[in-house]
This record gives C-alpha cells, structure tokens and sequence, in this order.
C-alpha cells in the first residue's frame, strides 16, 4: 500500500532534537520485515543461521570498518531479529590526499603519510543502521535471485546507554536472548511453546 499521509501517521521513534551522532553506546534492535524466521532458528538454546543469518552475522562484524569511529559491542542475530550495541566514539580518522587526519573532541590533528580512501564525515546512528540494512539486503538478493525484496522492516528501535548498569543490563539481555527464545514476544511460536 501507498504512503498516504491522510490514513498513515508516521511518527518518528527517535527523541526529538537529540543528536545521534555524538558518543554514546546505543541498544539497537532490527527486525525483519513482517518478522519472518528467515535468519535461522534456535535449537536447544543456540542460535543456527540460514545463508540470510550468516549474512546478517558476518556483515555486522564488518560495521567498523566502514565508519571508523563505531565500535561493536555484544550482538546477536535471531530468527527474525538483531540485537546489538553500537558505540559511537568521539575520535576517528580520516585519509584524504596523502595526510591523515585523527579527529578528537572536535579537533583535528593531521599526520603526513597514509592511503586515500574517501573522507569520512561523522555518521547518525540511523546511517550506520541504514548502511547495514541495504548491504545485507544486496547481497541476500543477489544471492536468492530476488531484486527489489525487502528483508528488513523499515525502522529500528534504539535506546541509548547511558551508564555502565544500563550497559550490563543490554548485554545481558543479548547473551541470554537465545536461552529465552520460547518465551520471547518476538517468536511466533511461543504460543504453542508449552510453559513450565
């Protein structure tokens, strides 16, 4: 169905005025679309990847690599879900021309030397997101020959970290996610799950 701003009253879930590029770790969680169990499936209490699982598994471990200053804490991928904490550092370099460049505190300090990639601005924590979700979303549909199909829902939740008791709390929650998998909201079977 269309967008039509008359029936649909989209709403963004970030907080308003609240700058998402700027340090802070952030609890993320990404769904896919319509929450299939596309990604694998839990069997006794470890999670098994399909091909999309291991996709969504090996690229966001490569998340560093092309925003210098994001960092990757604990995550896991679900069957219809990724958990994880990114963390936004203040300090990054940036190559251009020959010098590079190491930004800190909003100074920059430049080196002579080094390689030309293309400069690197300071990302949101929605680009990171973004550019997570369509390079596995490429890659999962040129490999399953399906152009054009939507893996990921199109938002994502956040909640920001703000002290390291709420930082031990997201971890774990992620380490524990696939031992609680038969009760999590998030499995379409939990129903037919027996509860003891």
């Amino acid at each position: 169905m269309k967008y039509n701003p008359d029936i649909h009253h989209r709403q963004s879930i970030r907080l308003r005025d609240y700058d998402y590029s700027q340090p802070n770790a952030y609890f993320v969680t990404i769904c896919t679309q319509h929450q299939e169990c596309n990604l694998g499936e839990v069997i006794n209490r470890e999670m098994t990847f399909t091909v999309r699982g291991f996709i969504a598994d090996q690229f966001w471990l490569q998340i560093s690599n092309h925003f210098p200053n994001v960092e990757l804490d604990y995550f896991v991928i679900m069957p219809n879900h990724v958990h994880g904490i990114i963390v936004i550092n203040d300090e990054f370099t940036v190559i251009k021309g020959g010098e590079t460049s190491v930004m800190k505190g909003g100074e920059t300090y430049v080196m002579k030397g080094g390689e030309t990639p293309p400069l690197r601005k300071k990302p949101t924590l929605g680009q990171i997101i973004a550019y997570y979700k369509y390079q596995t979303t490429q890659i999962i549909n040129n490999i399953d020959h399906s152009p054009g199909l939507r893996i990921w829902q199109r938002n994502y939740y956040d909640r920001i970290i703000r002290n390291e008791k709420a930082l031990n709390l997201a971890r774990q929650y992620i380490i524990t996610n696939p031992v609680r998998w038969d009760k999590d909201p998030k499995n379409p079977r939990r129903s037919a799950v027996s509860t003891p």
